[in-house]
């Protein structure tokens, strides 16, 4: 991050000044940056000044007396017209035309992006440089008919008779004439030659080829103004209009060089919003499908009532129309059409989605038809009554207007004690001074809440009503109205409902004026407010685009309970008016939230939620920092004073409130003391083996209960018989060579790395690829009587009888035609009759380890622990001798060595056969799912729900050694088995790159933890999230800066591609925020990593 930074950078410079003259020109690439051919530029400027070729002869011809002005129109209009088909058709066939184009060789890589090879002055390449031609056909057909329509018509515009009769002046005449046809030139080159990049760009890809059409456009306008004087006569309005039009007209370049002038698509959306924003009293929409319906329905609506003769059918009109266009009519008819759905159907449909659709009732919407019902009623009566009087300081609608007042400042001072400061400035002595406890914070903050009822009341109920009583009584609606009062009570009716607090404003400024000056004109739409940018700013629909990574889960898990406590705030008041265009910034720990709004009707308000990223890079940290300070100066310090003054008064960002949300927190802590305590690590192993019992008896005790749910065991009194891989089957006795060529040979290659316990990751990544070259190999170990052929492991398929078999290692190796003297084990029988529920698959049955080796881990299996969980179970419910039962389960010797087997198999994979304690590289190692080779990783390894159980094991008891350290001591048994409940009921305990680890902050898991390694501080770390109620601080943006930062990255990034890492835009500007409102911006402009779908909240 440096101050010093340039907008643009040396090499966009050179860039830049190539580009912008060919803006200015529209187009004519004058500037290559290498050496080119002068038939280049001398073609350039012949297609340049065609249409001034053109009309100077139609101009020629019409002061000579030999045409008149409309013939010389059509010559120069028929000129241009034929020869913008010959130059689209010439471009055609260049492309059409195959040209063999020799690659040229430079030392200057940068130059070969635009550098070209011409080799005649007709030749195709030239042409194809010249003129790139049109996608479409049709808009080929089109460009060239606009062309000369241009020319003619432009001809007409700059004849010099015409100019010297508007400006009386023949030097002025002169000036006009030159630079309008250079004006001209500019247009007709952008549409038919080669469009010129525009500053002002909107979408980023000109797909449908409107760029082009940018120029045309606006020299139209001015064109028929001018027609607009010439066959309309008596207005005088419109000729100092046309006067001025044709001077402004020779500036065009200019406005459109600086971006003043809007490309059509932005323009056409544009003056929509503004008409029905500020025209019409709506809102500006969430989508452009919904502003195009809505500009279409209350632009209809003004017209309509024009054209109605009886007043009081224009006032019900006015009232009802306004009512109804208010709410949120998408949403309604959505729970409308679900509801004739399942009835039609007749069984449960499928939920609603989640978002403000689930919030909607029949009964609000009855709500609704009373309120419309009564607001017609009282239209009609008020209006009534008014007939008779006129305006004046006694009058009914005096009263009302001083009721209006009142109103106001009700309303502003229960909006304002809502909020931290007032005007921004004073800290309010009514908020909460200690909102740091969420507790204390709702216990403070419920004595304001008290008088959010009655601001609802006023707000949605008393307001609205008093404001129809004023409009219905104003004696304008008595006379023969025109248009325009047709358009101003249209636009007053509708914002009563759809922007009551503003409304509110504006009529009490109406009342006031009518107190005194006693002027009963009515002027509710002289006053429009104007800007040339959309309030989306962006082309795209809401919420389709963001840069997604892991950390977007925690934004999608907090957005909904963050749109409930919007909601509150909402109603209260605490974030000031709520007006389309509206940016607010939310802060809680490492997370920004970026709210804007994006329409807001009677009752409703539809937001956007974008989420920042969470890593932050140098000018993030700062721009954050300067926002922490910003609330901790609000919300985190002790007044002395009743009223204290913003000391970041001058800040981009405004403090309004904080919202209690259930979200995840993110505490992280250095393990060190711990993981790698020698008293701690001594007990890990005999905690694993207690642990992984505990998950595997868990595991057949559930799954036994699932199978006796879906079908009764036939055999159920039969005894069940299962392989088992005995101890003490072989007479032989341990080879001494046994355990060591384990030791030397197996294991030893996946030991720590040579600087201790401390894990890097390029010795994982071997560790990763050795693992893979043994699992490849499929090498039989030496001494193993049977190995399993390559063919049949592939597959996953078990040769026939080979759960009979058992390879003993230490045993001389068998010839392969010799393998039917293989020993079998025989079929043993379990004691118990219901022992068969608690056994473990067979597939799991371990046979991979030697006797010898077997005999010597089994004494570390925990047997009081295991009789104690299987007397714990509660899967026998069906059963009469619920104890009885248990009781031989836990006595079944067969069982139990069937779990020691496995349970021991499964810890020596973890392990090897070494006995000491485990390093904390290595716990951290197979945390990771990073295991030592062993000759039980190849059997753990295919059994893949075995394996993550046995990894869940260990992650368990790495969370049970912390808690020992941190908490105390495991007393006994019980508190063993409650502290592993918990973990599986309220504890997700992985790795955050993992999918479940995403699917339990969706899910909402209480608590999360994960094991990981600080390179740079060389510490182990460990990470805990936890769900609880915890409070965002929220603070209201400046809405001009935001927009304004949002169209100079719109220029720098799309016109004058500056796209380096650390361009001017992204330089850390802690007033402005500017790195953080451009994170803020939609792809591909800005990268936030969360946004959501427009969000519909309820303001009641």
């Amino acid at each position: 991050m440096s101050p010093d930074v340039p907008l643009l950078t040396d090499y966009k410079k050179d860039f830049f000044l190539k580009r912008f003259p060919q803006t200015i020109l529209g187009g004519p690439r004058l500037r290559l940056g290498y050496r080119a051919p002068p038939y280049i530029y001398v073609n350039q400027i012949i297609l340049f000044l065609m249409p001034c070729i053109f009309g100077g002869i139609g101009t020629l011809l019409y002061q000579l007396g030999i045409l008149e002005e409309y013939y010389t129109a059509a010559l120069s209009g028929g000129l241009m017209l034929f020869t913008a088909f010959v130059i689209q058709f010439t471009s055609l066939y260049a492309r059409n035309k195959s040209v063999t184009v020799e690659r040229m060789l430079t030392t200057d890589i940068l130059a070969e992006e635009d550098e070209h090879e011409f080799t005649s002055c007709a030749g195709a390449e030239t042409i194809k440089f010249l003129i790139p031609g049109k996608k479409y056909v049709a808009n080929t057909v089109f460009h060239s008919v606009l062309a000369g329509l241009v020319c003619g018509l432009g001809t007409w515009y700059l004849l010099p008779n015409r100019i010297t009769l508007l400006c009386g002046s023949a030097a002025g005449t002169v000036l006009l004439v030159v630079f309008g046809w250079m004006t001209l030139c500019m247009g007709e080159y952008s549409l038919i030659v080669n469009t010129a990049i525009e500053t002002a760009t909107f979408q980023t890809q000109d797909t449908y080829e409107i760029t082009p059409l940018m120029r045309p456009l606006y020299i139209f306008f001015f064109f028929a103004v001018d027609l607009a004087h010439r066959f309309v006569v008596n207005i005088p309005a419109l000729g100092q209009m046309n006067q001025i039009l044709h001077i402004l007209f020779v500036f065009l370049p200019f406005l459109w060089a600086l971006g003043t002038l809007p490309p059509p698509d932005a323009l056409f959306l544009w003056a929509m919003e503004q008409v029905l924003e500020f025209g019409l009293g709506g809102s500006s929409m969430s989508t452009h499908p919904r502003l195009l319906i809505m500009f279409i329905i209350s632009a209809g609506t003004a017209v309509t009532s024009y054209f109605i003769p009886s007043t009081i059918g224009v006032v019900l009109l006015m009232t009802g129309l306004g009512f109804l266009l208010s709410l949120n009519l998408s949403e309604i008819g959505f729970v409308f059409k679900h509801s004739v759905t399942r009835h039609r159907v007749g069984t449960k449909s499928k939920p609603l989605p989640s978002g403000s659709e689930t919030q909607f009732t029949w009964k609000e919407c009855l709500v609704y038809i009373i309120i419309l019902v009564l607001a017609l009623l009282e239209s009609i009566l008020l209006h009534h009554c008014a007939r008779c009087s006129q305006f004046s300081k006694n009058s009914f609608q005096a009263i009302v207007g001083y009721i209006l007042m009142i109103l106001l400042i009700l309303l502003w001072i229960l909006r304002e004690i809502q909020s931290v400061y007032i005007f921004g400035v004073f800290r309010n002595p009514f908020y909460p001074k200690d909102v740091q406890a969420v507790t204390l914070f709702l216990e403070k903050q419920a004595r304001l809440m008290k008088i959010v009822v009655v601001r609802r009341i006023l707000l949605n109920i008393v307001s609205p009503f008093a404001m129809i009583a004023f409009l219905s009584l104003d004696s304008s609606l008595q006379q023969l109205h025109s248009m325009s009062v047709s358009i101003g009570f249209t636009r007053a009716f509708r914002m009563v409902w759809q922007n009551t607090e503003n409304a509110l404003l504006e009529m009490v400024i109406v009342s006031a004026v009518y107190l005194l000056t006693s002027n009963a004109d009515v002027w509710w739409n002289r006053s429009l407010d104007t800007g040339i940018r959309l309030l989306l700013s962006w082309p795209g629909a809401v919420g389709t685009a963001a840069c997604v990574c892991a950390d977007t889960v925690y934004y999608c898990q907090m957005v909904p309970r963050l749109t409930t406590a919007l909601q509150s705030a909402m109603v209260a008041g605490s974030l000031g008016l709520l007006l389309p265009g509206s940016h607010y910034l939310g802060r809680f720990q490492d997370r920004l939230i970026w709210i804007m709004i994006l329409e807001r009707g009677y009752t409703y308000c539809c937001i956007n939620i974008k989420g920042l990223e969470l890593q932050e890079t140098s000018c993030h940290a700062a721009e954050a920092q300067r926002v922490d300070e910003v609330f901790e100066g609000a919300f985190e310090q002790e007044y002395a004073r009743m009223c204290s003054i913003n000391e970041h008064f001058g800040n981009v960002l405004t403090p309004c409130t904080v919202l209690p949300v259930k979200l995840y927190s993110d505490a992280k802590s250095v393990l060190s003391g711990i993981i790698d305590s020698r008293d701690h690590l001594k007990t890990f192993k005999d905690d694993l083996v207690k642990v992984l019992v505990w998950i595997l008896v868990r595991y057949c005790s559930r799954r036994s209960n699932k199978q006796r749910n879906v079908n009764n065991t036939e055999n159920k009194g039969k005894a069940s018989l299962i392989i088992l891989p005995a101890l003490n089957t072989s007479p032989q006795t341990q080879s001494s060579d046994d355990t060591d060529s384990l030791n030397s040979k197996t294991l030893d290659d996946w030991s720590d790395d040579i600087f201790g316990d401390e894990p890097t990751t390029k010795k994982g990544k071997e560790e990763e690829d050795e693992l893979k070259v043994f699992q490849g190999i499929n090498m039989p170990i030496p001494g193993l009587v049977e190995s399993r052929s390559v063919s049949d492991h592939s597959i996953g398929r078990v040769p026939e009888n080979s759960l009979y078999k058992a390879g003993i290692l230490g045993y001389p190796a068998v010839d392969k035609g010799k393998q039917a003297d293989m020993v079998y084990i025989p079929l043993v029988e379990f004691s118990s009759s219901h022992s068969h529920l608690l056994s473990l698959p067979e597939e799991w049955t371990s046979h991979c380890l030697p006797h010898s080796k077997m005999r010597e881990i089994s004494l570390l299996f925990p047997e009081e622990w295991y009789q104690f969980l299987l007397r714990q179970l509660e899967c026998f419910h069906s059963e009469e001798n619920v104890s009885n039962v248990l009781e031989e389960i836990a006595k079944d010797k067969v069982l139990k060595d069937l779990y020691v087997h496995a349970v021991m198999t499964c810890c020596f994979s973890l392990f090897g056969v070494d006995n000491m304690d485990p390093s904390p590289g290595h716990i951290l190692r197979v945390y990771n799912g990073v295991l030592p080779w062993s000759v039980a990783l190849d059997w753990l390894t295919e059994k893949p729900e075995l394996f993550q159980l046995t990894l869940k094991a260990f992650r368990y008891t790495l969370k049970l050694m912390i808690d020992k350290a941190s908490l105390g001591p495991i007393e006994d048994f019980k508190e063993l088995t409650d502290c592993l409940e918990e973990y599986e009921s309220d504890w997700y305990i992985g790795l955050v790159s993992d999918e479940k680890w995403k699917e339990a902050i969706l899910q909402e898991k209480p608590h999360l933890f994960s094991l990981g390694y600080d390179p740079n501080m060389g510490v182990y770390t460990g990470r805990v999230l936890t769900l609880q109620e915890l409070l965002i601080q929220v603070g209201k943006l400046n809405t001009e800066a935001v927009r304004g930062q949002w169209a100079n990255l719109s220029w720098e990034l799309l016109y004058a591609t500056n796209d380096d890492e650390e361009r001017y835009s992204i330089q850390a500007h802690p007033l402005l925020l500017r790195n953080l409102t451009v994170q803020a911006a939609d792809p591909p402009l800005g990268y936030p990593i969360y946004s959501s779908k427009p969000v519909h909240i309820h303001l009641y």
